[in-house]
């Protein structure tokens, strides 16, 4: 990190909020050596996070109108998916007022009638239920000390559940000890009917969990990796060698 000027830098009750540049690119940090978002300002629609585009290979399954993205950080995931379809009503709901300030101040959010964003706790904002079914949910909750406990709960699972379309999905990012979490495959189980992940070579374990069962081959579904990578502008691949039904 010692090549990066910092922009700027506060708190809230939360912790430390830290905006990293240097020229190329740019970093939101919870904390020292802390990267939860990066933004390339030429290309801000590219992912620099495997994570991040891992958690798009729902697209291979998914052509969604609608999304809502929990934990909105530098707004990666708003970037990739405008540019993949400007037309996709998109919710971004983040707990932290700083950090919708940030991604509107330093990381060119893409603001638009089709994007809302709502400021408020993630499970609160599940819990009052007042959002319209959408194709899919992406969560991606995290402090400086990692993933949010509430994103591996049952009544997370369910709530978000609840929220997705019946062809719909939900995608979560978790850590790659998540993949023996036993527990949290149950309660997907429960409530999907096809459970796929992979992890990236960030060390994140990315769930893909669907309530509708897609039987695509193996080439079919390169194939059409192949497509949507020209579209997205970064190469599918290297996740989608990685991605298989979680048992």
């Amino acid at each position: 990190m010692s090549d990066y000027q910092v922009l700027h830098q506060t708190e809230d009750e939360y912790g430390p909020l830290i905006v990293l540049d240097d020229k190329e690119s740019r970093i939101l940090a919870f904390a020292e050596n802390d990267e939860q978002s990066k933004l390339l300002k030429a290309e801000p629609h590219i992912p620099q996070h495997t994570y991040v585009q891992a958690m798009l290979l729902v697209l291979l399954y998914s052509q969604p109108k609608s999304a809502i993205v929990l934990g909105l950080g530098g707004g990666g995931l708003i970037h990739a998916l405008r540019h993949f379809d400007a037309g996709i009503k998109l919710t971004a709901v983040e707990l932290r007022s700083e950090v919708i300030a940030i991604a509107k101040r330093y990381f060119q959010l893409p603001l638009s009638k089709k994007l809302k964003v709502i400021n408020q706790d993630a499970t609160h904002f599940l819990a009052s239920g007042d959002h319209k079914r959408v194709d899919v949910i992406f969560t991606d909750i995290y402090s400086a000390d990692g993933v949010d406990a509430a994103q591996v709960s049952e009544t997370f699972i369910a709530q978000c559940a609840a929220m997705i379309k019946a062809d719909g999905y939900l995608v979560l990012n978790c850590w790659k000890e998540h993949s023996k979490n036993r527990e949290l495959l149950a309660y997907l189980e429960q409530y999907f009917v096809e459970v796929r992940a992979c992890l990236t070579g960030s060390a994140n374990w990315v769930v893909v969990a669907g309530k509708s069962r897609r039987d695509i081959s193996a080439s079919a579904l390169k194939n059409h990796a192949q497509t949507l990578s020209q579209k997205l502008d970064f190469q599918l691949g290297r996740s989608l060698t990685r991605f298989d039904i979680w048992q």
